[in-house]
C-alpha cells in the first residue's frame, strides 16, 4: 500500500500556483502593451513617437505636416483672412477641395497664425497650425499693401522662414491668395541643385532670366546652407531697407552679387502655370496656381477670387467648343482697389 507524502503534496501545489500567476501576469502585461500601443499610434506610430521626442511646438509642428523628405506648404494668415462670411482662408481652402489632385495636399499643410482668433480658427478646420509669436507687435487687422505694418509683417514672415530652413525643412511658401486649381508639384523641378523656383509677376518667357519680376507668394525651396545664409543675408538688409518690403530687398539680391557669391540656383515659373492678376495664365488646361497680386485690398482680392472659382467650375463642366472659347472673368475689384 502507497502512502503520499503531504509535505511533497503541499510543496507541488505551492509550485504550479505560482507558476500560475506568473504566466497570467505575464500575459496580461503582453496584452495590455498591445492595447495601448494601437491607443497611442492608431495609424503613423513613427511619426507619433517623432513628436514626443522633440521639445518645442514649431518642430512638432513641422513634424506634423512634412513629407518623409521634409517638405511641408507653409501658409501664414492673420484675424483679417478669417473673418467674415466667406473669409480668405476659406477661399483658399476651396481651392484644395476643388482643384486637380489637390485634396490630398492638405496634410502636408502649416497654417501659420500671427494671432489667438486665426489660430482658433486653424484648430477648429482641423488644419496643422501653430500659433506664430510676434514679439509684442499687432499684426491682428488688415495691413494694407507697402504701409508701414505691412512692410513689418513680411520681414516677421521672412524671418520665421528662415528658421524653418534652419531646421532642416524644405518648403513651398504660399500666400493665402493663390488658389490650387492643380497639384503644383508635377510643375516644379525636382532638381535638387535648383536652390530656388520662384513665381513672377510678369514672366517674359525665360525662366533663367533675372530680369523676370519676381513674387514672394508662391516659392519653393530646399534647405541647404546655400539658402540658410541667403535668408540671413536677406533678413540683416531690413533696417537698410527703408520704404522696401522684403520682395524688392529680395529682387536686388538676386540682381546683385549675392546669388552668385553664394551659388544659389534660381529659377523663375512661367505664368502659363504659375499666373495671377497681373499676367492670366493664357492656358486654363495648364495652370496650376492663380494669385490674386497687382490687388490692394483683402475684400477685392476675395470678390476676384471667387469669380476665379465661379471660371474653374465653367471650365470642369464645359464642352470641348465651350473650352475652346474659355475666358478669364476680368479682375475688377482688383483693378478698383488701386482707386481709393
Amino acid at each position: 500500500m502507497d502512502f503520499k507524502n503531504p509535505i511533497n503534496e503541499y510543496y507541488h501545489y505551492i509550485v504550479y500556483t505560482l507558476l500560475t500567476i506568473v504566466l497570467l501576469y505575464i500575459l496580461l502585461l503582453t496584452s495590455s502593451s498591445k492595447s495601448n500601443n494601437f491607443a497611442l499610434y492608431p495609424s503613423q506610430p513613427t511619426k507619433a513617437f517623432n513628436m514626443k521626442m522633440y521639445g518645442d511646438e514649431l518642430e512638432e509642428a513641422l513634424v506634423g505636416a512634412s513629407t518623409e523628405d521634409k517638405m511641408v506648404i507653409i501658409a501664414i494668415v492673420n484675424k483679417a483672412y478669417v473673418e467674415g462670411d466667406k473669409p480668405m482662408l476659406d477661399i483658399f481652402l476651396d481651392g484644395f477641395w476643388l482643384g486637380e489632385g489637390t485634396d490630398d495636399l492638405i496634410k502636408n499643410l502649416l497654417i501659420v497664425a500671427m494671432d489667438q482668433m486665426s489660430y482658433r480658427r486653424c484648430k477648429f478646420l482641423h488644419l496643422n497650425c501653430y500659433k506664430l509669436e510676434t514679439d509684442g507687435v499687432d499684426f491682428v487687422g488688415e495691413k494694407l499693401y507697402m504701409s508701414k505694418d505691412f512692410i513689418k509683417m513680411m520681414w516677421r514672415r521672412t524671418r520665421f522662414l528662415g528658421d524653418v530652413l534652419k531646421r532642416g525643412y524644405s518648403f513651398v511658401f504660399t500666400d493665402t491668395d493663390v488658389l490650387w486649381l492643380r497639384n503644383p508639384f508635377t510643375n516644379l523641378s525636382h532638381n535638387k541643385s535648383i536652390d530656388l523656383q520662384i513665381s513672377s509677376d510678369n514672366f517674359n518667357g525665360n525662366e533663367w532670366s533675372k530680369a523676370n519680376p519676381i513674387n514672394t507668394g508662391f516659392y519653393m525651396i530646399r534647405s541647404n546652407n546655400k539658402t540658410i545664409a541667403l535668408f540671413d543675408n536677406w533678413y540683416e538688409k531690413k533696417d537698410n531697407s527703408s520704404g522696401l518690403k522684403d520682395q524688392d530687398v529680395l529682387q536686388k539680391l538676386i540682381r546683385g552679387r549675392a546669388f552668385r557669391n553664394l551659388g544659389l540656383k534660381l529659377r523663375f515659373l512661367d505664368t502659363v502655370y504659375f499666373s495671377g492678376f497681373c499676367q492670366n495664365s493664357k492656358d486654363v488646361k495648364a495652370v496650376v496656381t492663380v494669385h490674386a497680386n497687382c490687388c490692394r485690398r483683402i475684400s477685392a482680392k476675395m470678390a476676384d477670387l471667387t469669380a476665379v472659382i465661379h471660371d474653374w467650375k465653367r471650365f470642369r463642366s464645359a464642352t470641348l467648343n465651350e473650352t475652346l472659347r474659355f475666358q478669364w472673368t476680368p479682375h475688377d475689384h482688383c483693378r478698383d482697389s488701386w482707386r481709393n
